[in-house]
């Protein structure tokens, strides 16, 4: 488990992410999406009061001191060490779904604490990515991860991991860390399985039909324990973060 750090309610002012190291008495200026949104969604002017973060730990409180076009400067008022992060770790491997269900589970994802997303494909993935379009998918959901992030409150920006294949995925990780496979054909349900939770977790999720019984079996080679999530069968969608929540839960998160 990681250290969950101090938690407090989000502030109520505008958050925005900036990959740019800040640093407080400093001057920053917002992305250009993030100026775009500021400004035509939210109609903040110069003066108001905004929260930056740079995903390295932390926030910053500032203030809007002046816009010209779509370049928006803020002033670094004051570092705030706050993170609002879960307790665990959880990797989420997420068998690759249709486009909207796919942003819809990195969104609530995030929301609900996960460190790392590892998309990967599975023979039931809707539409098979290209490898050009992979990396424009992974740039995509890393967005809707950072978007989220900006909603939520965390400071911390997940991780969107470059697509792989199911079988590349096992063979390439550790060992270490308890790991789940969300399974209609699972025995123990989650609360037993996740009784001991050491270390990271991660958590493997299906596309649409769920993986099959080869993948399954290769997840189970690479460590899974196969689990259920009560005896209904769940969307793609709700799945995994049905079972985020639970963990959190478990783990004293909520």
């Amino acid at each position: 488990m990681q250290n969950p750090g101090v938690h407090e309610k989000p502030a109520r002012a505008a958050r925005f992410y900036t990959e740019d190291e800040l640093r407080a008495g400093g001057t920053a200026q917002l992305p250009e999406d993030a100026a775009h949104h500021a400004l035509h969604v939210l109609r903040l002017r110069a003066g108001e009061e905004v929260t930056l973060f740079d995903g390295r730990g932390g926030e910053y409180a500032g203030r809007i001191a002046a816009i010209e076009r779509l370049r928006v400067t803020v002033d670094l008022l004051a570092h705030r060490a706050l993170e609002r992060e879960s307790p665990l770790a959880v990797t989420l491997v997420q068998g690759i779904s249709s486009s909207e269900k796919m942003d819809f589970t990195v969104q609530k994802a995030t929301e609900l604490g996960v460190a790392v997303v590892q998309p990967v494909l599975a023979a039931r993935s809707v539409g098979r990515l290209a490898v050009e379009r992979a990396s424009a998918k992974r740039a995509h959901w890393q967005r809707v991860a950072i978007a989220a992030c900006e909603q939520c409150g965390r400071n911390r920006v997940p991780e969107v991991r470059p697509v792989a294949t199911l079988a590349g995925y096992c063979a390439a990780a550790g060992a270490a860390g308890t790991r789940l496979l969300l399974s209609p054909q699972g025995r123990p349900g989650l609360r037993e399985a996740a009784a001991r939770l050491d270390g990271g977790v991660a958590l493997a999720a299906g596309p649409e039909a769920g993986f099959d019984a080869q993948e399954e079996a290769m997840l189970v080679e690479a460590g899974f324990v196969p689990v259920r999530l009560g005896p209904r069968v769940l969307r793609t969608e709700t799945a995994a973060i049905a079972a985020l929540a639970a963990l959190n839960a478990l783990a004293g998160d909520f």
